[in-house]
């Protein structure tokens, strides 16, 4: 279940960030309260995760993969630019999350 609730932040986190683009620096009533929501319940779901999950492993999957959608939802929905060297950027991001998933087994 705490995965489950894991997941649950990274998409309001990431949807709250995507928001936070279209907000127009707050000056924008709905995606500035859609900010607000998702950001809220994102950290409520995270939370949650956090009362079985190691904080490191918790953050560090919260943060990569949310980082990593946002660079993908950018480029697809933004338009913004997604070279090879973002490419690798968030490949080692995710890299970087199995890994410290990996070890966190390890013990």
């Amino acid at each position: 279940m705490p995965y489950i609730f894991l997941a649950l932040a990274i998409v309001f986190e990431v949807v709250g960030t995507s928001l936070l683009k279209l907000s127009d620096g707050f000056t924008r009533l709905w995606p500035t309260l859609g900010v607000a929501a998702g950001y809220g319940v994102a950290f409520w779901m995270l939370s949650l995760t956090l009362r079985s999950v190691p904080v490191g492993i918790a953050y560090a999957i919260w943060a990569g993969l949310g980082t990593a959608l946002i660079a993908v939802i950018g480029s697809v929905v933004f338009g913004e630019s997604l070279g090879p060297v973002k490419i690798t950027g968030i490949v080692l991001i995710v890299a970087g999350v199995v890994a410290l998933n990996i070890d966190n087994g390890a013990h």
